[in-house]
């Protein structure tokens, strides 16, 4: 784990105690690298509830509450499946905030309207749900690093906004 995602996790941390407020994960292509990053902080038992790590479609149907509708029309690797992700986390893991991943990590299934590289991250609340794309291959194990970090960083963004709405 890199210096930069430690760092990142501590300020999750002390967000996520300053208000008493619970997280939890969905992840796809980052196979739980973003529940470890947040697990890797001291204390973290007292806000991170848990995670969902939903390779198979039936997994984000059936734990996540996606619907077999989102996927079948816009894609597993869509803006509309992670923020589907995202609130059946908060829901299923009774969270107040969620982080979920889908994406293509590589080195294969990859397609030309989908390249490998292509990630998409939501975090959210219950009052928002904010979106991020990654694309471009760096290789699979910097494709699921950037995923990771990228998703931590919006996470921190998102608490900030939110502890401090007039700022």
């Amino acid at each position: 784990m890199s210096v930069e995602t430690k760092v990142i996790s501590k300020e999750i941390s002390e967000l996520m105690w300053k208000d008493g407020r619970t997280l939890s994960t969905a992840e796809s292509c980052t196979a739980g690298n973003i529940a470890a990053a947040i697990t890797a902080i001291p204390g973290s038992s007292q806000y991170y509830k848990g995670g969902v790590v939903a390779y198979a479609n039936q997994v984000k149907e059936n734990l996540l509450r996606v619907n077999v509708d989102t996927i079948e029309t816009y894609g597993v690797v869509s803006e509309e499946t992670v923020c589907e992700m995202v609130k059946g986390a908060m829901e299923t893991l009774n969270t107040d905030y969620a982080i979920a991943t889908s994406g293509i990590a590589g080195p294969g299934g990859g397609t030309h309207e989908l390249p490998v590289g292509t990630i998409w991250i939501a975090v959210g609340s219950r009052n928002k749900i904010v979106t991020m794309k990654l694309e471009g291959d760096e290789g699979r194990d910097q494709n699921i690093a950037r995923a990771t970090s990228s998703a931590l960083h919006l996470m921190c963004d998102l608490l900030k906004e939110e502890q401090n709405p007039d700022e």
